[in-house]
């Protein structure tokens, strides 16, 4: 039984998420498969997704984690050495994932959360070369001096926040893409983005457990994957979720009816939309 707030900050959203990765890797059609997940989720991530399950579906936490790996997988294939995952929570893709022994992998997070994951994985190893920075990403100077670091270090970084922009403010999300413009050596970001009329959908479903938590979500951008050109970044590719929902058979007939509308990867509004973005630097050479 867990006691007190289900959500008690935004790292027990990462416990949700864990929920999520345990039940599609039980599924005989998995679109991945992640052994620790369960582990990882504890009894607090199976109550906070048995509190969340009549407020929303489960098929956008495996698709979205389905397509990020995608996403991973081909920059490794094409050359890319450093991969950072900014808000890594209790993601195991380095223990997980077909990767190269000699790709470097940072997780970036707060304290607690990677003890936690240490803890969990203490007996397990990865299969490319891991390191763990303990930072606030919130104070933006050690942030910046850190990015400035790896940035030197590597030819054809890959920055991954997956569920990390939508809980943050405007303002935020906009200095955290400048920040991560600056080093050369970051040359794309994986993000995800919401449109406004799903925040707010999401919002009347489950708002009130993120709300408690002080998390509540903040960012959907009306200009939807091109939020962040005026800070350097240009959008590559959009894959829609509920598009891959209904080519991978995670979504009822209704759903795959409504995926065979156009897709609109450009400008949001209140029509419900979330997607993977891989974005690239707008100026390669800078």
């Amino acid at each position: 039984m867990v006691n007190g707030p289900l959500i008690r900050n935004i790292s027990d959203t990462a416990r949700w998420v864990a929920v999520y990765r345990a039940r599609e890797t039980q599924r005989t059609d998995a679109l991945f498969r992640d052994p620790y997940a369960q582990r990882l989720a504890g009894e607090r991530g199976e109550a906070i997704a048995a509190a969340a399950a009549a407020g929303r579906d489960d098929w956008p936490f495996p698709i979205r984690t389905f397509l990020f790996d995608s996403f991973i997988t081909e920059h490794v294939a094409s050359g890319g050495d450093l991969v950072v995952n900014l808000a890594a929570g209790l993601d195991t893709r380095p223990y997980r994932m077909d990767l190269p022994a000699s790709l470097r992998w940072v997780e970036v997070d707060l304290p607690e959360i990677l003890d936690y994951k240490e803890d969990v994985l203490s007996g397990e190893k990865p299969r490319c070369a891991l390191s763990r920075v303990r930072l606030d990403l919130a104070d933006r100077e050690p942030r910046r001096k850190l990015f400035a670091e790896l940035g030197r270090a590597a030819r054809n970084a890959l920055i991954v926040t997956e569920g990390l922009i939508v809980y943050l403010e405007p303002q935020q999300a906009a200095a955290l893409a400048e920040d991560l413009a600056a080093p050369a050596g970051f040359r794309r970001w994986i993000i995800d983005l919401m449109s406004p009329g799903l925040r707010r959908m999401i919002t009347r479903r489950i708002g009130s457990m993120l709300e408690e938590a002080r998390s509540p979500l903040r960012f959907s951008p009306e200009e939807g994957p091109d939020v962040f050109a005026h800070q350097g970044w240009r959008p590559i590719e959009v894959r829609p979720f509920l598009q891959w929902a209904a080519r991978k058979r995670r979504v009822g007939f209704g759903m795959r009816l409504l995926s065979m509308l156009p897709a609109s990867n450009g400008r949001q509004g209140p029509r419900p939309w979330a997607a993977a973005c891989l974005l690239g630097r707008a100026h390669p050479d800078a």
